[in-house]
């Protein structure tokens, strides 16, 4: 079968490589001049199964008030007559209680946990390097709160077998020795040392040559995506800057760009763009860096090391589809990594980047059929894109050839939102 994918990010990419490995004849389609060049390209370089968490969550609204008056606040805001952004927020709101938290949790857990299986295979037969290390995640707790709060993502975690450890002070630099050199800082952390990081732009680029020269994908790049064309109920053809582009099935992966394309097919996608930020950081002392990744669960920011670079992720901005750089939020991601990793890197000459995270108002993806039978989604991954690609990707082949899947898919296709 003919299948078309629309969108070379990392969920792009790794869906072409699972439908090709599939028997497959797939083609992958972008706007772009080359692989990974939206959210994929500057991501915080952590794939972090065990830390699939929702950002809908109990206390969540209240946060939210609070944050808009703080300077280095975890979400920021800017107000706009946006009725889109406003139906988001009340979504996600009404994800915040307690039952539907621990809804999504396992939904995110089941998919990540299943990408951990499918990334370490994929390596294993590609044998593509991405400065990738799989020395774990370690979250850390500034207070008493916090350790004490994470009580109930430990308890999703026994259940899905997701080994973890809960820290004290003392143990989290065994874990992370250059946290020995900020002594008082943090009460303790949450070790999940199956976690994993890398760059994704190099992942994605990486594999999309694999695909390219030993499996055969073709890649169409700088051809723009401008609709669907629907006759008796199928896609008949993709309308391209390139002309109209013809399959027998198509996979939607354009992360926050998504809606705009279904939505002449009937399908509502609740998928709002969460701006992001990141630092790229040149590495000045070994010894003063992190060697994985830990994640500030005061500030929301990751910590990542690549081979001779620091990845700071941080910051969920509601701006709309604005790519602006505000250096206010530079100085929010600036300050963490210099306040935990004083010493590790040259923040003053880093590469600042941004980008839109496709996020659902449950924190989940949306990965599987739609009411159209050769039109398929792969889309809406939030903060979590390239931990869930190979999960969702190998999850979705199995959907588009009938297959019995190796996770249950219940609740993760666009179905869920149809109340």
């Amino acid at each position: 079968m003919k299948v078309m994918i629309l969108g070379s990010g990392v969920v792009g990419v790794t869906s072409a490589y699972y439908l090709d490995r599939q028997g497959h004849e797939v083609t992958v389609v972008d706007r772009q001049p080359s692989p990974a060049m939206e959210t994929s390209y500057g991501n915080a370089g952590q794939v972090s199964f065990g830390f699939s968490s929702p950002w809908a969550a109990p206390g969540i609204p209240q946060k939210a008030m609070k944050w808009l008056f703080q300077e280095h606040a975890p979400l920021k805001i800017q107000p706009k007559l946006d009725s889109t952004m406003a139906r988001f927020m009340l979504q996600m709101f009404g994800n915040c209680s307690a039952e539907r938290y621990a809804v999504n949790k396992e939904r995110m857990v089941r998919v990540a946990e299943h990408s951990r299986a499918c990334i370490d295979a994929l390596r294993a037969d590609t044998g593509i390097r991405y400065e990738d290390r799989q020395r774990g995640l370690l979250q850390l707790f500034r207070s008493e709160a916090q350790v004490e709060a994470v009580g109930k993502d430990m308890a999703v975690l026994e259940r899905c077998g997701v080994r973890h450890r809960l820290l004290d002070a003392k143990a989290i630099a065994e874990v992370e020795p250059a946290l020995a050199r900020v002594p008082g800082k943090f009460v303790g952390g949450l070790h999940l040392p199956d976690d994993q990081t890398g760059d994704c732009y190099l992942f994605t680029n990486r594999l999309a040559e694999h695909c390219r020269e030993r499996l055969g994908v073709d890649f169409r790049f700088n051809v723009a995506i401008q609709r669907l064309k629907r006759v008796a109920g199928r896609i008949e053809s993709v309308v391209t800057s390139d002309g109209e582009l013809t399959a027998d099935a198509y996979v939607v992966c354009l992360g926050s760009y998504s809606p705009f394309l279904v939505k002449d097919m009937g399908i509502k996608l609740p998928i709002y763009p969460v701006k992001g930020y990141s630092l790229t950081v040149p590495v000045t002392d070994d010894g003063g860096a992190p060697q994985s990744t830990v994640m500030d669960e005061t500030f929301k920011v990751a910590i990542s090391r690549f081979d001779d670079r620091i990845r700071v992720g941080g910051t969920a901005e509601l701006a709309a589809y604005s790519l602006e750089l505000l250096e206010q939020r530079r100085a929010t991601i600036s300050m963490v990594v210099r306040d935990v990793f004083p010493e590790g890197g040259d923040v003053a000459n880093a590469e600042f980047w941004t980008g839109l995270r496709p996020m659902t108002p449950d924190s989940t993806p949306i990965i599987g059929a739609t009411r159209i039978d050769n039109l398929w989604l792969n889309t809406g991954h939030g903060t979590l894109g390239w931990t869930m690609s190979c999960g969702s990707a190998q999850l979705l082949a199995d959907l588009v050839d009938g297959r019995q899947p190796a996770i249950d898919p219940s609740g993760l296709d666009v179905s869920r939102y149809a109340a």
